[in-house]
This record gives structure tokens, C-alpha cells and sequence, in this order.
């Protein structure tokens, strides 16, 4: 049976008091938004359907960078989560299978969970997903028969027996997407705030003598985040998962509480991740590799065996391949390091490609950016770049060339050439002498003007 999935990310999220629409907060930098979509990519969707409200524009650019093929439909008045279902009901025109709805601001639904949902499928016609609270609140109560659910009662309408139950709904459904929608259309917004409420399609179900059932998940998948503080919390359980994954893994995290990942990051086998280092957005880290403490990755690849840092950022494009030596206050920004190339000390690499076993030396950069355009660096295999080197970009160093410290390099140098570029050195001799003299005899004459 196809899928699709319908996410629900129209809400303003007033809470939260900012401009941005709630479900684009960064959760492990990436949107919550995200999270939910990743999630429901385990089961192949057909369609992926995002129901968006408030900055719907910039809901839908975000939702394309995640999805490019998921379509946004729009939810103009807030009427309630049947009536943000039921935008998505032309987007689904023709479509034959199952929905599963899901919440843009719940970003921890697992995938165990909606396989369950779905296998829960094969045998009702509406799934539900549930939860055991440790504190039942004011959420709605999920009203049991046996195997099959009765009702989904709201707190305020709860009787003091239905109130005992702990059995709570987490808002999430799947339902064959003709039967879903023709309940949705049954369903009144007879209720304090005149809204039209996704729940009570299970009531409706059984009316018309449809099967209905819950399946449940640990009552942490179903956290939704309304505020900062909700946020922050949900951070804070998103890495301590994340960094457990990775040790059962076989990842060495030496200060895990220090170290802080992204929703996409891989971490290889047997790669060791020193304290204090951030993992940005897609991160590869292979087995083996080595991460030193304070450093900063985004947006980069490193090979089994390379080692990185301390105190060294890489910046999306850096391409690290085996070996690889990337030292104290480095950065590499869009660059590839060839098998055991080294920058190890306090350089700039960018726009460049260093060949294998190449050697870079401290201080140099490559000046690859002229104000107004990006130039690449292409240093050959076995090269040996001195100390305080300047590559004005475009620039090519070829195998096994080097160049003297301190030389500013704008001209290709051939394979095995030794460039030098700099001034002549000259000496006056007693130059130094006369020259404090004459500093410390202004200085002097300075403080009786001013006495």
C-alpha cells in the first residue's frame, strides 16, 4: 500500500514571541520541521504534503531544501487540526493508499513507531497513536474496548473516571486517505473554540462501524515544543540520544556531554571525538578519524585515519582523505586535501585542492578572493609550502615544488621549481641604537610639554 504523509506546520507559535514560524526553530541545526519529515521518509512516501500557515513562504523554501519534491498547501484560517487535514485533500486528488499525519513541532516520533502504526493499519482502518503519561494532564484520553478504541475524549470534556486514564493521544493518525477525508468532512466544530478537532474522527469511525485501534510509543516521541524553554529541553534530549547511538556504536566520545551534533552527523566506527567539539550540518566523519578538542565542523568529509585539530574548523566543500593532518587554529573552507597531505598550524586553506603528502606550512593562506571573485589554489603531490606563504589565487604549485617562507606567490611555479618572492634583506649597522635614541628623546621632550 502507498503512503503519504501529511504534515501539520500552520501554527504561529505565539510562545515562542518571534517572527520565525514555529516549526523552522533549529532543533540540532537543523528545522524542527525537518525532523518530522526525515522521520516519515522511512516509510517511502508517494507524497509528502506540508500543511503550512503562518511564513508560509518561508516554510515552503525550507520544506524544498529538505524535500524538493514535497508539495505546501496552505491553511489561510486556523480552524483546527480537521480543518488543516483537509487542505491537503487536493494536493492528494486520485491518491489511493494510506496518510499518516504528523506534527511539524513533534520532532521525535521514531521509526519504529510508524512502522507499527502501519503494520496496525493492515489489520483497522484508523491507527492512532498513543502514549502512557507520567502526568496525564490536560491531555485527551484514548478510550480503550479490548483491542479496538472507542473514543478520544478532551480533558475539559472528561468524565473524573475518564480523567484516571493514562492512556493519552499524541495526535497522530493513519487512515486510508478516502476513508480520512470522508470523516473529516463529518466532523463539527461544536466546542468552545469552534474549532474542528482531528479526534474526533475516531468517534465518527465507529459510528460508521469502522475499526479503530492505538498503538504506543514512549511518551518522549510524542514531545511537542511550544517554547525556548521547550526548545532548549528538547535539545538537550536530542543530543544526550545522539550521543548514545554513537557510543553503542562504536564511537569514542571522551567528555560526551560536550560534544554537540547535528541531526544528519556520521560518525564511523572507532573514530575518537575529543571535548568540545560541534558537529554542524552534514558531517561525514569515517572510522578511525580523530577529532581533537574545539573544533568546528560543517559541511565536510573526513577519511578514516585523518585528524583534526585542536581548535580547527572546517567549513562546507573540505574534503579530507586519509591521513590527512588538520592542526591547531586551521581552517579549511571548500578544499580538498589529497592522502596524507598536512596543514598543521595556523593557516587558511581555501577554493584549493593540496595534493597527496604535501606539506603546508605555518601561516600561510591562500588569498583566494579578490572582492569580487572566488579563485582556486592547486598545489601538486609532495609539495612543500614554507612558512608565511601568501597564495594569490588563481595559482598553481606543482609536484614536489616548494616555496620559501614568507614568499608571496603570484605566479604558477613548475613541478620540483623553488619560488621565492620576497624583498631583499638589508642590514644598517647601530641603525637600532640611533633609532631608540631618537624615540626615547621625543618621548622625553613629550612629557615636559604636557607637565
Amino acid at each position: 500500500m502507498s503512503t503519504a504523509l501529511v504534515i501539520l506546520a500552520a501554527g504561529k507559535g505565539t510562545r515562542m514571541n518571534s517572527d520565525l514560524p514555529k516549526v523552522l526553530h533549529p532543533l540540532a541545526q537543523a528545522p524542527m520541521l525537518a525532523h518530522a519529515m526525515r522521520a516519515g521518509q522511512v516509510l517511502a512516501p508517494e507524497r509528502t504534503i506540508i500543511v503550512a500557515g503562518h511564513g508560509a513562504d518561508q516554510v515552503t523554501k525550507a520544506a524544498h531544501k529538505i524535500d524538493e519534491t514535497a508539495q505546501v498547501v496552505l491553511q489561510t484560517e486556523q480552524l483546527g487540526t480537521a480543518h488543516a487535514v483537509a487542505q491537503a485533500r487536493t494536493a492528494l486528488e486520485g491518491f489511493g493508499g494510506d496518510i499518516i499525519v504528523l506534527y511539524g513541532d513533534t520532532p521525535f516520533v521514531r521509526p519504529e513507531t510508524l512502522h507499527a502504526m502501519m503494520a496496525a493499519r493492515a489489520a483497522h482502518d484508523l491507527v492512532v497513536l498513543g502514549f502512557e503519561a507520567a502526568d496525564a494532564g490536560r491531555y485527551g484520553r484514548l478510550v480503550m474496548a479490548g483491542s479496538q478504541l472507542a473514543r478520544v475524549v478532551e480533558f475539559k470534556d472528561a468524565s473524573p473516571q475518564e480523567r484516571a486514564i493514562t492512556l493519552c493521544n499524541s495526535g497522530l493518525v493513519a487512515c486510508d486517505a478516502q476513508v480520512l477525508f470522508r470523516l473529516i468532512d463529518a466532523v463539527g466544530n461544536d466546542n468552545a473554540a469552534g474549532e474542528y478537532y482531528l479526534p474526533d474522527i475516531v468517534a465518527l469511525a465507529r459510528q460508521q462501524g469502522l475499526s479503530a485501534t492505538a498503538v504506543t510509543c514512549d511518551e518522549a516521541e510524542t514531545l511537542g515544543i511550544n517554547t525556548r524553554a521547550e526548545l532548549a529541553g528538547a535539545e538537550a534530549l536530542f543530543q544526550d540520544r545522539a550521543r548514545h547511538d554513537l557510543m553503542e556504536a562504536g564511537v569514542t566520545l571522551m567528555a560526551p556531554d560536550t560534544v554537540h551534533l547535528s541531526l544528519d552527523t556520521v560518525i564511523g566506527r572507532d573514530a575518537v571525538v575529543e571535548p568540545n567539539v560541534v558537529f554542524g550540518p552534514n558531517v561525514t566523519v569515517e572510522s578511525g578519524a580523530t577529532i581533537r578538542a574545539f573544533s568546528h565542523l560543517e559541511g565536510c568529509h573526513v577519511s578514516r585515519g585523518a585528524i583534526v585539530g585542536p581548535y580547527a574548523r572546517l567549513r562546507p566543500g573540505t574534503e579530507l582523505a586519509e591521513d590527512t593532518h588538520i592542526g591547531n587554529f586551521v581552517e579549511i573552507k571548500n578544499a580538498t586535501l589529497a592522502e596524507g597531505a598536512k596543514v598543521n598550524h595556523l593557516s587558511y586553506i581555501g577554493d584549493a585542492s593540496i595534493g597527496a603528502r604535501t606539506n603546508i606550512g605555518a601561516g600561510t593562506i591562500t588569498c583566494n578572493y579578490d572582492g569580487v571573485m572566488k579563485h582556486r589554489t592547486d598545489i601538486g603531490e609532495r609539495a612543500f609550502i614554507g612558512s608565511n606563504t601568501m597564495l594569490v589565487a588563481p595559482v598553481t604549485v606543482g609536484d614536489e615544488a616548494m616555496t620559501g617562507s614568507g614568499s608571496v606567490i603570484t605566479e604558477d611555479v613548475a613541478a620540483g621549481a623553488l619560488a621565492l618572492a620576497r624583498a631583499p634583506q638589508t642590514a644598517r649597522p647601530g641603525a637600532a641604537r640611533k633609532l631608540i635614541a631618537i624615540l626615547k628623546s621625543k618621548k622625553k621632550q613629550q612629557g615636559k610639554g604636557q607637565s
